[in-house]
């Protein structure tokens, strides 16, 4: 079973470590807490973590800081804005950032992990007061079959070189070698690229992205 790593970061240490008390009751998530914002180097040097759940309004380094100071690290990470207050005047800074969604503090559980696992599948949970706010976007191009064209897919470079090591034949582990991870964030990536190509195996996940071109254009970056 793959577990999910949570790193909370919150100057209130009761609400911290309520919140890793909540997540740790997850059979495939586990929780830790840093209270100083600026020791997030020390902890993601001992720790890979998934999801980073961070306050807001923190001395020393705010939620927006720290945020692009993850994401500079690993571009993957999956960061979630964690506050008591309105975000509304800092959403359009949180976005550019690169947060992946919001949880306010007064969550219930069930919406705590909810808002985790949907960021995971690269979902967003948001307050309908600010759904209501936003503009209307247009939708993706979709095929005749009305799916959505997998060309407009989104692979970060890891899911890239992951996929392509795939194509070869290779094991998790054999993966997990080539590119220097662990065989847990293997795992957890080959999920994530199930999901956006809507498969359940590496097999369907390879005939999709061959019937879509995804290879070639895999190859053709790797030149």
């Amino acid at each position: 079973m793959i577990v999910i790593k949570v790193l909370i970061v919150d100057d209130h240490p009761a609400v911290g470590e309520g919140t890793r008390a909540i997540i740790d009751q997850e059979d495939d998530m586990q929780a830790n807490v840093i209270a100083d914002s600026e020791k997030y180097l020390e902890a993601i040097s001992k720790e890979k973590y998934e999801v980073y759940l961070i306050d807001l309004y923190m001395p020393k380094l705010n939620g927006i800081e720290l945020t692009k100071l993850i994401l500079q690290k690993d571009p993957d990470a999956v960061v979630l804005i964690y506050t008591g207050f309105d975000i509304m005047a800092h959403y359009n800074l949180l976005i550019e950032s690169g947060v992946s969604g919001f949880i306010s503090k007064t969550a219930t559980k069930e919406q705590l992990i909810t808002a985790i696992r949907c960021a995971l599948r690269e979902e967003v949970v948001i307050p309908l007061q600010l759904l209501k706010q936003l503009k209307r976007v247009d939708t993706s191009p979709t095929t005749k079959e009305g799916q959505h064209d997998l060309g407009a897919i989104s692979l970060s470079i890891k899911e890239q070189q992951i996929l392509g090591d795939v194509e070869k034949g290779l094991t998790n582990k054999a993966i997990a070698i080539n590119l220097s991870m662990s065989q847990r964030t293997i795992e957890y990536n080959l999920t994530k690229i199930f999901s956006k190509l809507g498969v359940n195996s590496r097999t369907e996940a390879l005939m999709k992205a061959r019937e879509f071109g995804l290879l070639s254009r895999l190859t053709m970056q790797k030149k």
